[in-house]
């Protein structure tokens, strides 16, 4: 059993399913979902909300703030957590990680572990989950400290896009790019580099090719191997019950461990009809 000293922090961008905060009691630290001042806490639930204020309404997010962080921290320490292992998504797409950094060096009564996973959504948190697990099964915190930034590379999501809109009205692809995929109803595969920015990892015309193309670059990233899967979607609930059959007969040795809707955070700089499958290699 793990023991109870030691604390996960994530970051509502991780998308951990709710069901496996409660299970491994993980403290998620909500990014805010912003529309002028009427303010909201990211949320799967509230995910549907920003899709039905879509064209008209495009919300701002904001990271979680230091307060926040003490917040939590104060929880903790009241609970009787000694070691806080903290997993986020990508600094070069959030500052959460950095934030993260600062509070904790702020509190040498902890020990504590930042680890920048490079990755966006359930790319980042199935490192999270990865990490409950050892520390469940009596892995020490500092010896999964130590595994951890070797698992980033073994971890990634692609995900497919209906359209290139909403990347370009938050800012993460120019406005070329986003006018000629939809003059030539062009599908992309997105992700994250090594250095934990959005790349394309592929250009493709047609949602029946983008999804065949999107399940190819997962059973690339599996490798033939035993990996953990994520099925996730935006807004594409009924597209993700099609793909799944076929993304089980395709990585064989891969196991479902997270579906489900992203949460509104993601929602906001996406939008509708995205299909997004994550892996985590040798888990």
């Amino acid at each position: 059993m793990r023991e109870k000293k030691t604390a996960i922090l994530v970051d509502s961008g991780c998308d951990v399913p709710q069901s496996f905060v409660q299970q491994y009691q993980i403290k998620v630290l909500p990014l805010r979902i912003s529309y002028g001042t009427e303010s909201h806490a990211d949320s799967v639930e509230l995910a549907a909300e920003v899709y039905r204020r879509f064209p008209e309404q495009i919300p701002h997010t904001s990271t979680p703030v230091m307060q926040d962080f003490y917040t939590a921290l104060e929880d903790l320490k009241e609970q009787g957590y000694e070691n806080i292992l903290g997993v986020f998504i990508s600094s070069n797409l959030s500052s959460t990680c950095q934030t993260a950094k600062l509070v904790l060096d702020e509190h040498p009564e902890f020990n504590s572990f930042v680890l920048d996973t490079k990755n966006i959504s359930i790319g980042a948190g199935l490192l999270a989950m990865w990490a409950a697990v050892q520390l469940e099964q009596g892995i020490s915190f500092e010896e999964v400290c130590k595994k951890l930034p070797m698992k980033v590379a073994d971890s990634k999501v692609f995900f497919y896009m209906d359209t290139l809109e909403y990347l370009r009205k938050g800012g993460r692809i120019g406005a070329v790019t986003s006018v000629v995929g939809s003059l030539f109803k062009i599908k992309p595969i997105i992700s994250c580099n090594e250095e934990g920015i959005y790349y394309t990892v592929e250009k493709i015309r047609g949602a029946r090719a983008g999804i065949s193309k999107l399940i190819e670059h997962a059973t690339t990233k599996a490798g033939g191997g035993s990996a953990w899967l994520a099925l996730m979607n935006g807004a594409a609930a009924e597209t993700a019950a099609q793909v799944k059959p076929k993304l089980q007969e395709a990585i064989q040795k891969g196991k479902i461990i997270v579906e489900g809707q992203i949460a509104a955070s993601l929602a906001v700089h996406t939008g509708p009809g995205l299909l997004g499958i994550g892996v985590l290699a040798n888990p």
